[in-house]
């Protein structure tokens, strides 16, 4: 599948699509969606236009964490279906031209995984290095002050059978694994080798920077400790890990690829964990969750990103949604406006988009009543099902879903936005075309502009540079009226927000919450901070 005449690896000029296999469809009608739906589905997905999938955890488990508490790296969960099941779809999607990542959760297992049933049974078990166990403080408390994740409370829980304290950074029902045991690295190596001898194209590494820890284990500082330890961990001992990580994926052709989970939320932070190109291939930088619908607060993230990561030669990721968060529809006020106008944000801008399921619709978060609420974190309502057409089931056939469908579901559905040209999922579709089709939105330099000698703080103005393959220039306006853009006018539309005058020339103006993909004139006027 990979395509050696283009300068780029292929994870540089996809998109990649994340499923989360609960939501997306159900094949066999128990509520809950598996693996063979999501086969059946993938007609979708090339129609819409993604070059790779994301699939969230699958494998065994209790479920305490929704999949990510394993109790088998090497395995299907019966509820999403088998090996098999899982050997067609990829199959099926290869031949269809989608890569294909999963997830893979190295930083702690379930407590019902093998090893921790074993690690626990005595201090003298061969597991028991597996895991990180403390003796109580001289007080008989926890070994340090470490919150464990926003849900869990103290990240240590005292195991009455060996009189120790195990860590772990979630739920008491999902320890840490000690990386610094040689053997766990090991076996950690041989799941991902288990997983790319099937033919996977990579993993979506989950919290891959708590893997190395400081072996003192220390206190938390005061004025932090009140905060839970995951975005604390920051080690040199992971990127020695990383390293050997790279080592195994690069072992194998095909260009496997690795996308880290580092919540760190400090963009030069997260650019050491790209190595020397020894490291992560792709790092999610989640700053972007947290920034408001406006065009300053977003030019300063850019601005950023683009001098940070470039300063490493590292290539940047985007995303605006995902299952641990609201949907950016909903974090921006639920207007159908702004969702279009983030489009442009997330498929504009030089890097790796990541497009979570039910985007395309423009989904915001279901009200999940307290009685049907199900994950320990709150975050059901970004975890709705996707609706597949307007039946009463929404194409879910069968017991109903596990959790309520997201509002709107009348219009917000797959068959209903397909039948309308105008709707979020051909804009979707559109920006997807032009940004296959042109170098410059692939892998082209990113150039910010401005509105001439005053800045218009309601608009973001940017332009991705291709000498040989053509420019292009994408505007959005954050702002609830029209912005003379007269200095662009003449330039081909290519793709905009609400629809009107693609394939003509821009009239040199962009309507309130609006946003125009352009070809042509303005361009080789560029000046302001430039990426690789």
């Amino acid at each position: 599948m990979s395509d050696t005449s283009h300068p780029h690896p292929w994870w540089h000029t996809a998109v990649a699509y994340q499923i989360y296999p609960r939501s997306f469809a159900d094949s066999d009608g128990n509520g809950i969606g598996d693996l063979e739906g999501i086969r059946r589905h993938l007609d979708h997905l090339t129609w819409l236009g993604v070059d790779a999938i994301w699939i969230s955890p699958f494998f065994p488990s209790p479920m305490a964490d929704f999949g990510y508490d394993v109790s088998d790296y090497c395995g299907v969960d019966p509820i999403f279906g088998s090996l098999d099941d899982f050997d067609r779809l990829l199959a099926d999607a290869h031949a269809a031209g989608l890569r294909v990542l999963i997830d893979w959760v190295p930083n702690h297992t379930s407590d019902a995984h093998p090893w921790f049933q074993a690690a626990r049974r005595s201090r003298e078990d061969p597991h028991r290095s597996f895991y990180v166990w403390r003796d109580p403080a001289p007080d008989g408390g926890p070994p340090n002050n470490w919150v464990g994740s926003f849900f869990t409370g103290p990240a240590w829980t005292f195991d009455d059978t060996t009189g120790q304290y195990y860590l772990h950074c979630f739920l008491p029902t999902q320890p840490d694994l000690n990386w610094q045991e040689p053997a766990v690295v090991e076996a950690m190596h041989d799941t991902l080798r288990f997983w790319l001898d099937r033919g996977v194209d990579g993993f979506r590494m989950d919290v891959i920077h708590l893997i190395g820890k400081d072996p003192d284990l220390p206190d938390d500082p005061p004025d932090l400790a009140a905060l839970t330890h995951v975005p604390l961990n920051d080690r040199p001992e992971t990127h020695v890990l990383l390293r050997g990580i790279r080592q195994v994926l690069d072992g194998y052709p095909g260009d496997r690829t690795s996308v880290g989970e580092v919540y760190l939320l400090d963009t030069e932070r997260v650019s050491q964990y790209y190595g020397d190109g020894d490291e992560l291939h792709l790092c999610f930088n989640f700053v972007p969750l947290y920034t408001p619908f406006a065009a300053g607060p977003w030019r300063a993230q850019i601005e950023r990103i683009e001098a940070e990561l470039s300063a490493r030669d590292a290539w940047p990721t985007w995303v605006l949604s995902n299952h641990d968060n609201p949907r950016h529809r909903t974090r921006y006020g639920g207007g159908e406006a702004q969702a279009r106008a983030a489009a442009f944000l997330l498929l504009g801008l030089r890097g790796t988009p990541f497009l979570y399921a039910g985007e395309e619709l423009g989904m915001v978060d279901a009200q999940v009543p307290p009685e049907q609420q199900l994950d320990p974190g709150g975050r059901d309502g970004c975890r709705a099902p996707i609706a597949w057409d307007g039946t009463p089931g929404h194409g879910w056939d069968g017991a109903a879903p596990w959790l309520p469908f997201a509002p709107d579901t009348a219009s917000a559905n797959v068959a209903a936005q397909r039948d309308d040209p105008g709707s979020m999922l051909h804009l979707y579709r559109r920006l997807l075309a032009a940004r296959r089709s042109s170098p410059a939105l692939q892998s082209g330099r990113l150039v910010l502009g401005s509105l001439g000698d005053a800045r218009d703080d309601r608009v973001l103005l940017w332009h991705r540079l291709d000498a040989e393959a053509g420019d292009r220039t994408i505007a959005v306006n954050f702002g609830s009226e029209d912005v003379d853009l007269s200095s662009m006018a003449g330039a081909t539309v290519l793709v905009a927000s609400d629809g009107v005058g693609e394939g003509g020339p821009f009239p040199g103006r962009l309507p309130g919450v609006g946003a125009v993909l352009l070809e042509g004139q303005g361009a080789s006027e560029a000046s302001g901070p430039t990426g690789r």
